[in-house]
């Protein structure tokens, strides 16, 4: 029997700071949900929490957030052995500071762990199928690089940035501060291995979303993911999260049933084997959960596997 203890890894930032390596996503759970399942995570041991305003609506202060606040303080955890991630939304690119300000009010918390860019895409607020004409993901990070001198977040970093992007990013003279975190959808129909070891070789963590593919996901059929989860004797969500954090990552399963939500996070005494792992790393289908046809530019360019 292994004594792998998945539950209590962390990954060190470029920054120093340690993110925890299973964390609880929050991505378009119903109103009231997300309070109760932020809740019962962190009874059942979590210690990442990974929210976001939402990409389909103009309000700012819009989201999940307050109800992961609530969660928060519903759980009596304290709030410094919480990490708290959550997200600059598309439409307010141009109003970093107001963006950190309303997510701080809506959670509660005078800081965040860490501050992703949600989208390569500099949308316009009035109009959601244009661009910004004066702004671009560059200069929003030149935004971005200000905040952690203010202590209202720990750490920057992007999401949804394949290697095309990253470089036009971290080749601009003003990108000062490399991003600690690419949060990308990872799983094995979206393995993107290619824009996994780019990140490394930047020094730049990889989360993973949608790591379980998603509701009514063909994953759950793909006999490979069956016969290695019966052989384990484990849940095809628990091999799958596995595979992900023994391929380097940190992963972030979404979840607002209670049962779920503890069982995602049995995952200590045992690993896959570096067969199991082969296996799952090469299954033939592949599928994206999010697309980019819903944003004003294009974000995705199929070079990341």
């Amino acid at each position: 029997m292994s004594t792998s203890e998945h539950t209590k890894k962390v990954f060190t930032l470029n920054t120093g700071d340690k993110i925890p390596a299973v964390g609880l996503g929050t991505w378009q759970s119903k109103p009231n949900e997300v309070r109760e399942a932020v809740k019962a995570a962190l009874l059942a041991g979590y210690r990442h929490i990974d929210t976001t305003k939402g990409r389909w609506t103009s309000a700012l202060a819009y989201a999940n957030e307050k109800e992961v606040g609530d969660g928060i303080r519903d759980s009596g955890v304290p709030r410094e052995q919480i990490w708290i991630t959550t997200k600059l939304d598309n439409t307010w690119h141009h109003r970093v500071e107001d963006g950190i300000n309303s997510s701080l009010a809506s959670l509660g918390v005078d800081y965040v762990d860490l501050y992703l860019v949600h989208w390569p895409s500099s949308t316009d607020p009035n109009d959601k199928k244009k661009h910004l004409p004066d702004w671009d993901f560059i200069k929003t990070w030149e935004e971005m690089q200000k905040l952690p001198a203010t202590g209202k977040v720990r750490n920057i970093g992007v999401s949804n940035f394949g290697i095309k992007n990253l470089e036009i990013l971290l080749n601009a003279p003003t990108t000062k501060i490399i991003p600690a975190v690419n949060q990308i959808e990872l799983h094995p129909n979206n393995p993107s291995p290619k824009l996994v070891a780019y990140n490394t070789s930047k020094g730049i963590h990889s989360t993973g979303y949608s790591c379980l593919g998603s509701t009514n996901s063909p994953l759950y059929r793909d006999p490979v993911l069956l016969k290695i989860a019966e052989n384990k004797g484990k849940t095809p969500q628990q091999v799958l999260l596995v595979w992900g954090l023994q391929k380097g990552w940190s992963v972030i399963p979404k979840s607002v049933n209670k049962e779920r939500i503890e069982k995602n996070f049995q995952l200590d005494g045992w690993d896959l084997t570096p067969e199991e792992l082969e296996q799952l790393s090469n299954l033939k289908d592949r599928f994206k959960v999010c697309d980019d046809d819903w944003l004003p530019v294009k974000v995705f360019f199929g070079d990341d596997e």
